[in-house]
């Protein structure tokens, strides 16, 4: 049986794409400031100079404005780091572009670490289900070091365990910035990028 027009999703305007959108980036900056338990709609509503009945309109409830906001801080990041990775000279470069460009885009955008970094934390407060070990996180790098130790620029060794510790690498100098003002990502992003070189190219 088709589906009767009113069941139908209705495609939003091009103005209400747009609230939508104001609506996410403010709340990135508010979860960045307050944290995700003090990120309330009332906060979020007062922020965009409209009602909580108007957030509403654009979404079901505080939760799925919060998870818009934090799915629309990886997909920056990705769309950060993707093409970098891809546009390295050879399988090795690519690994380690991908921490590089990894650090350098927190380094650039403050709000979306603490909004990731929050997010990475009790999932009972945030909602989200992420986590720092998650194969989501662990499983596209892995894959990149296996293709760097196939093609002979990495020595074998453990993938999945070398992801995970690249990883841990990254979320430790973000971390260590978030603690200290002066702690330059730049500089670590350096750092790291040579760790990873020495640990796999041997």
């Amino acid at each position: 049986m088709p589906p009767q027009p009113d069941a139908v999703a209705r495609r939003p305007s091009i103005t209400e794409r747009a609230r939508r959108e104001q609506l996410i980036g403010l709340t990135i900056a508010l979860i960045a400031e307050r944290g995700y338990a003090a990120t309330s709609l009332a906060s979020i509503a007062a922020a965009a100079s409209i009602s909580k009945a108007a957030v509403l309109y654009h979404f079901s409830s505080k939760q799925a404005v919060i998870e818009a906001a934090y799915r629309s801080v990886l997909h920056d990041l990705t769309e950060h780091v993707g093409p970098r990775v891809e546009a390295a000279a050879g399988p090795g470069a690519a690994v380690e572009e991908y921490a590089a460009a990894m650090i350098g885009y927190m380094a650039d955008h403050p709000d979306h670490v603490r909004v990731i970094a929050e997010a990475l934390g009790d999932p009972d407060d945030t909602g989200i289900g992420d986590s720092p070990g998650s194969a989501a996180r662990w499983g596209a790098l892995a894959a990149l070091i296996e293709h760097a130790q196939d093609a002979g620029e990495y020595r074998p060794a453990d993938a999945r365990t070398q992801a995970i510790m690249i990883n841990g690498a990254i979320d430790a100098v973000v971390a260590e910035s978030l603690n200290d003002d002066g702690y330059r990502l730049a500089d670590a992003a350096d750092s790291v990028v040579d760790l990873v070189r020495r640990a796999a190219r041997g």
